[in-house]
C-alpha cells in the first residue's frame, strides 16, 4: 500500500481517541495498522502526516513513537525521523521462542466458550478472506487467531505480551515475496489445531502446534537466506 494512502486512512480512527486523546492511544492505533499490515518495514513515519490524519500534536504523536519503539516496532533514526522497523532472521528465531511459550502453555490449558468462538471466528474470516484472494487480511485474520489462542492462558499479561509479540511477527510477513504460498498451507493447519483443542487433547494439540510453529519458523528463515 502506498505510504499516503496509508496514513491517510488514520483519519477514520480519529474516533477512537475521544476526547481524551493519549499517547497510549495513539500507539495502540499505530500498532494495528501495523498488526494489518498497512505499514511497511523500512517505511518512514512522518509526523506531519500523522498528527493531520489523527488531530493529535506533535508532543503526543512523539510519546507515542517512543512507546512503540520500546515495543520494538519503531526505529528512531538520528536527523533522519522515524521508521517502522525492519527485523532480522535473529528476530524471527528469538520471536518464534517466546511463542512457543506463550501458546504451547495456552493449547494445554481447559478451553473457554469465550476463546473458542474467537478462535473460531479469527479462523473462519481469514478462510473467507483466502476465498476472495486477499492474502493481506489472511494474515491478520491469522494474527488474530493466534492472539486468541494465548487467552487460553487467561492472563491479561500473557495477552499483552502476544499482542506486542504478534506486531512484530506481522512485519517479519512481508519479507515473504508471496503471501499466497506463506499463509494457505496454514489454513488447514488452523482449522486441525482448532479441532483437537475442542476434542480435549492437549498434548496432541501441543505436538502439533510444534509442527506447525517450527515450518513457519522455517519458511521464514529461509526468505531471509542471502541470493534464496
Amino acid at each position: 500500500m502506498p505510504v499516503d494512502d496509508a496514513v491517510a486512512g488514520l483519519a477514520q480512527d480519529r474516533s477512537r481517541l475521544g476526547r481524551s486523546s493519549t499517547a497510549e492511544r495513539v500507539a495502540d492505533i499505530l500498532r494495528d495498522r501495523i498488526i494489518e499490515g498497512l505499514f511497511m518495514p523500512g517505511q518512514r513515519l512522518s509526523e506531519e502526516s500523522i498528527c493531520e490524519a489523527l488531530g493529535v500534536s506533535r508532543n503526543t504523536l512523539r510519546e507515542a513513537f517512543r512507546l512503540l519503539s520500546h515495543e520494538r516496532l519503531l526505529d528512531h533514526r538520528l536527523n533522519r525521523g522515524v521508521f517502522v522497523r525492519v527485523l532480522s532472521a535473529e528476530d524471527v528465531s528469538d520471536l518464534y521462542r517466546v511463542r512457543r511459550v506463550l501458546e504451547g502453555a495456552a493449547v494445554r490449558r481447559p478451553p473457554t466458550p469465550q476463546a473458542l468462538a474467537q478462535i473460531s471466528e479469527a479462523m473462519t474470516d481469514a478462510e473467507r478472506a483466502a476465498e476472495a484472494g486477499d492474502w493481506r487480511a489472511v494474515g491478520t485474520a491469522n494474527i488474530r487467531y493466534h492472539q486468541a489462542l494465548v487467552t487460553l492462558n487467561q492472563s491479561p499479561r500473557l495477552d499483552e505480551a502476544m499482542r506486542q509479540l504478534l506486531a512484530e511477527l506481522r512485519l517479519v510477513f512481508h519479507v515473504m515475496e508471496n503471501p499466497r504460498d506463506f499463509h494457505e498451507p496454514f489454513l488447514d493447519r488452523n482449522r486441525e489445531l482448532l479441532k483437537l483443542i475442542e476434542a480435549g487433547e492437549p498434548d496432541r494439540a501441543a505436538a502439533y502446534l510444534d509442527g506447525y510453529l517450527d515450518h513457519a519458523e522455517q519458511l521464514l528463515l529461509r526468505a531471509y537466506e542471502p541470493n534464496r
